[in-house]
């Protein structure tokens, strides 16, 4: 009977120190990647450095799920630059062109005033009330780059949130019964 006994505390030893080093790997890997987008913002200036096209307004330029890789430097942003901006009251950042630069006279800060390439007027409308043109601490960052297509897997998650719950059941159900 104790050769039973310390055969099944040994397997109940492996099950839990197997657990533990998934739960150790899930950690890191999350921390990893953390990590990476920290490093990611402070490399870009931009507290987004990677945005996913939401709406058709940036058409034909930037369709509807494509990923945009943001940089902001410090340099003055000019008309025809494609600028990624949210504004005071809304949760989701909008990416357009901006159309006209304003110079204050008294202070030199730079004031701009945006559109998306498919929209027929400018965006006075999507603004905060009142609001008549963005200043820097609205924009987010610049476009410096792009992926096609890769960012419909984030709206797909987001329209659909069940997708989700089963990615996510099935990622946690693989680590649960891999043997590594």
């Amino acid at each position: 009977m104790g050769w039973i006994a310390d055969t099944l505390d040994s397997i109940g030893s492996i099950k839990l120190r197997q657990l533990l080093s998934q739960a150790v790997s899930l950690g890191l890997i999350v921390t990893s990647a953390l990590i990476i987008w920290k490093a990611l913002m402070c490399i870009t200036g931009s507290e987004s450095p990677v945005v996913v096209v939401l709406s058709g307004s940036m058409e034909p330029g930037f369709k509807r799920g494509d990923i945009l890789f943001l940089h902001m430097s410090k340099d003055p942003i000019r008309t025809g630059e494609i600028v990624v901006f949210h504004i005071d009251g809304r949760e989701i950042p909008i990416v357009h062109r901006v159309i006209k630069v304003h110079e204050r006279q008294d202070s030199g800060e730079v004031d701009v005033l945006t559109k998306g390439d498919n929209n027929y007027g400018d965006d006075r409308l999507l603004y905060a009330q009142g609001q008549q043109w963005l200043q820097r601490h609205h924009i987010m960052g610049r476009a410096v780059g792009f992926l096609p297509y890769v960012g419909w897997v984030t709206i797909i998650m987001t329209e659909r949130p069940i997708i989700k719950y089963i990615l996510v059941g099935a990622l946690g159900l693989l680590v649960l019964i891999s043997n590594d």
